[in-house]
């Protein structure tokens, strides 16, 4: 056993409204430069959608992430041999247009225009060419489109359903759509630390955070490639790869990344995991249907003797393994078995997790009133599950590899959380229906309500559990400390040349 820890996250789409305000955030904070201009680290979709890049999620088309190959997974993108014969062309890059063309106004026609009786305009003018365009996409585009057949017909996810679901979701009375934050999933088996040929992107062994070396980098942009969430950049004014940091200047400091500390919904949770290093191989060989069970499996117990004794031997220390024993993030993954990765059939492992979004309550339309499944005798709360608006196999394919119990287990208990606090608030779901929902969701009550309470009002310090990253301590066999103490965050380890 090789106990090591994991920076790990939780996003609750239940709670998700949409507001973009972490992507400012981080936009603000990381990449206002010149050619950052298209980077969303942080971005929001709305699913069913193409998503950010277009269409990321078809590895036919981008070949991102990892393929089974007899009994050991392989980058889906190329060996070494492939990657020495396209290291000076990579035909399966995103291309500009699959992002967007970043553009701003021409302001100062707009301000400085003469009199005249025509209204001025400000034209948008591309910030790569200088050039006027036509504006056509955008980071968040298809918004709040959910279920159109304009803009969501193309969704990947859309593949597994038949005909009439397809159908169904078209309607406009059965139109649904949630909102999916994405950041880098900073993966236990990263596609793009195993397809960069300089060696640039690397895991930092003490948290996990996947990171780009600026000055090992030689933009092959293989890393963009085999990343299968397109969450690496290539700044094409530095001609570096970049990509998400999850902030780690400010967890040093004890503070939660910026799109996390701004979360209007309050749907992000961070902490610490502690997992099997020696398994990862196996996890990412199993099969498809077996995924989401076998990463939960690589997650250790961080009250378990054995896994602390191993945890103390890899270097880990006390403070570490307590902030892994309170984790917010623990808890929904392995504990209550609530989160669930996206799309682990790449075979990434994120260590990025999502509650499913609690699906829309039934209701019926009766004498000119609309009365909500469960309210007043006319049907059981538990139908919504049956009759939900988005077909269990479209979650199945984002959420679990397309193994449909595995979702279903979720939402069981997320529906029987559901049921069980309506019934002590509002008193009006009968006992029988909630034994029922406790059954069917193997959850003991106390457990479901700590689940909903960590869901509904949480503190601070709940959903942020930072662990002390020590990380003055896990330099010390690399450099000298106390001579590089000056260096912090984004400073170079080389001395600078001076020319006289």
């Amino acid at each position: 056993m090789d106990v090591r820890a994991q920076v790990s996250m939780v996003f609750h789409l239940d709670k998700c409204i949409g507001c973009h305000t972490c992507s400012i955030a981080c936009k603000n904070m990381w990449t206002d430069r010149k050619g950052t201009e298209f980077m969303w680290w942080n971005n929001v979709e709305t699913k069913p959608g193409t998503g950010y890049p277009t269409l990321w999620e078809d590895q036919e088309r981008y070949k991102g992430g990892w393929e089974k190959n007899g009994r050991e997974p392989r980058l889906k993108l190329q060996g070494r041999f492939g990657a020495l014969a396209n290291i000076f062309f990579n035909p399966y890059l995103p291309t500009m247009d699959d992002y967007y063309e970043p553009w701003t106004y021409q302001y100062d026609q707009l301000l400085n225009a003469p009199e005249g009786n025509d209204q001025p305009t400000a034209r948008p003018i591309s910030m790569v060419t200088g050039r006027h365009i036509d504006v056509n996409s955008g980071p968040n585009w298809d918004d709040d489109l959910g279920g159109s057949p304009v803009y969501a017909a193309n969704d990947p996810n859309k593949e597994s359903l038949t005909k009439d679901e397809r159908q169904q979701m078209d309607q406009l009375e059965r139109l649904v759509f949630f909102y999916l934050p994405r950041i880098c999933n900073h993966c236990l088996n990263a596609g793009c630390v195993a397809a960069c040929p300089s060696g640039a992107m690397y895991k930092r062994g003490e948290d996990g955070i996947v990171l780009v070396n600026q000055e090992k980098c030689r933009g092959w942009r293989m890393c963009v490639s085999a990343c299968p969430y397109k969450k690496v950049y290539y700044n094409w004014g530095t001609g570096k790869a970049e990509k998400c940091i999850l902030c780690y200047p400010r967890l040093e400091s004890g503070q939660a990344p910026a799109c996390f500390h701004s979360c209007v919904g309050r749907i992000r949770y961070l902490g610490l995991l502690l997992y099997d290093a020696s398994r990862i191989q196996e996890v990412a060989s199993a099969p498809d249907d077996a995924l989401v069970d076998a990463q939960r499996a690589i997650i250790q117990d961080p009250f378990d003797p054995q896994v602390i004794s191993s945890a103390r031997a890899s270097g880990l220390s006390d403070a570490q393994i307590d902030a892994a024993q309170k984790s917010p993030v623990y808890k929904f993954v392995k504990r209550w078995n609530l989160a669930l990765p996206l799309h682990p059939e790449f075979r990434t492992l994120p260590m990025l997790f999502y509650v499913p979004p609690l699906l829309p309550v039934i209701g019926t339309a009766k004498d000119g009133r609309y009365d909500v499944a469960g309210a007043r005798g006319i049907e059981p709360m538990l139908t919504s599950l049956e009759r939900a608006r988005i077909p269990m196999s479209f979650m199945a394919r984002l959420l679990s590899a397309g193994n449909e119990e595995v979702v279903t287990d979720s939402y069981r208990k997320l529906v029987a959380g559901r049921i069980y606090m309506r019934s002590q608030r509002t008193k009006d779901v009968p006992e029988a229906e909630v034994r029922q929902a406790l059954d069917l969701a193997d959850m003991p009550r106390e457990e479901l309500e700590a689940a909903c309470r960590l869901t509904a009002t949480p503190t601070f310090e709940e959903r942020f559990v930072l662990p002390p990253l020590a990380r003055e301590t896990a330099i010390e066999s690399i450099v000298d400390t106390l001579v590089h103490k000056r260096e912090t965050g984004f400073g170079s380890r080389q001395a600078p040349t001076r020319r006289w």
